[in-house]
């Protein structure tokens, strides 16, 4: 008994020394660190959780071509760099932690932290982003941003007048798959079977496209080359003929699917069948790729970010007239 009043007597301790902030941003991403900007300007106490591997898929992109402003593009380090430095110029506090929990049963919510400590929000920003589904090889992550990619629109104009390799079997494969071959010398798709997910019309876009070839029944076992540096091909192998074989390229793109990061979200926040967010608490907002599944861009990030931001400002001012 002492000891469940212990445990009660601390947890009401950290909730009343735990520091109250208007808004908690989950995410320190594109669409995390814009809101935060946003927030802190219009003068909102932020907190900007952005987890212990800050940036998102952004870091993972070396040369950034297609965010407004840069002619000559941008490393994405720098542009997550910048935008975490714009946000704290105007007040944001941005911690490196991650968070492991919300707690709705009261208001202000309980925003848990990975280091323990708690924090009061009077509303909460989830901008936690998505993780491309990945192979698994270790050749595969050494060479991320070095000839493996997870996003055409990002990348295809880098590979103009190169062979590229697509891996997966979906719409999200199919297209990019068409996006590389506007570019791209040669595209090879590569999926585990001869049935495709993607929709009819993608197929046929595909086989109709002279500059891509299908390879159906075919796994890729290895990416090359990690000594180089840089990917120079692929190590593949047909299950029907049980023969392996190099097909030389000049990247790869695996398409294989996204999954949000919305797994650590406690039932009061509602999610459809694909883990991206559907409904939220009140004063509960959403940015990113956690609700978008279609564009998945910095960009629509970033600005599907300051949406939100302005949102939660409305909110907190009819919080205040009550």
């Amino acid at each position: 008994m002492k000891s469940l009043l212990f445990i009660l007597a601390v947890s009401f301790s950290t909730l009343l020394s735990a520091e109250s902030y208007d808004v908690v941003i989950v995410g320190g991403g594109p669409a995390g660190l814009t809101s935060g900007l946003y927030t802190s300007r219009l003068g909102l106490k932020t907190l900007v959780a952005e987890g212990e591997v800050p940036g998102g898929q952004l870091t993972t992109t070396h040369l950034v071509e297609n965010f407004p402003g840069f002619v000559e593009g941008i490393d994405g380090n720098l542009l997550v760099s910048n935008m975490r430095n714009q946000a704290t110029k105007y007040g944001a506090e941005i911690k490196s932690q991650t968070v492991v929990g919300v707690d709705f049963s009261h208001y202000p919510y309980e925003v848990k932290l990975s280091s323990g400590e708690s924090a009061k929000a009077k509303s909460i920003i989830i901008a936690t982003g998505s993780t491309p589904r990945m192979l698994g090889f270790s050749s595969e992550s050494s060479l991320l941003g070095l000839g493996v990619s997870t996003c055409a629109v990002c990348d295809a104009p880098l590979y103009r007048g190169k062979e590229v390799v697509v891996v997966g079997g979906g719409d999200s494969a199919f297209e990019e798959a068409l996006m590389l071959s506007h570019f791209a010398r040669k595209v090879t798709l590569l999926h585990r079977s001869n049935q495709f997910r993607a929709s009819p019309i993608l197929k046929d876009r595909v086989k109709q496209t002279k500059n891509i070839e299908i390879k159906t029944f075919t796994t890729v076992k290895e990416i090359l080359d990690v000594q180089k540096g840089f990917v120079d091909g692929v190590v593949v192998f047909n299950t029907q003929t049980e023969k392996e074989e190099k097909i030389p390229c000049d990247g790869v793109f695996i398409a294989i699917g996204q999954n949000p990061n919305t797994g650590w979200l406690p039932k009061e926040v509602s999610l459809d069948e694909k883990g991206m967010i559907q409904s939220a608490p009140r004063g509960v907002y959403a940015a990113g790729d956690v609700v978008d599944f279609q564009y998945r861009q910095a960009i629509t990030a970033a600005g599907s970010g300051c949406k939100a931001a302005l949102d939660v400002y409305q909110f907190i001012q009819h919080e205040e007239k009550k």
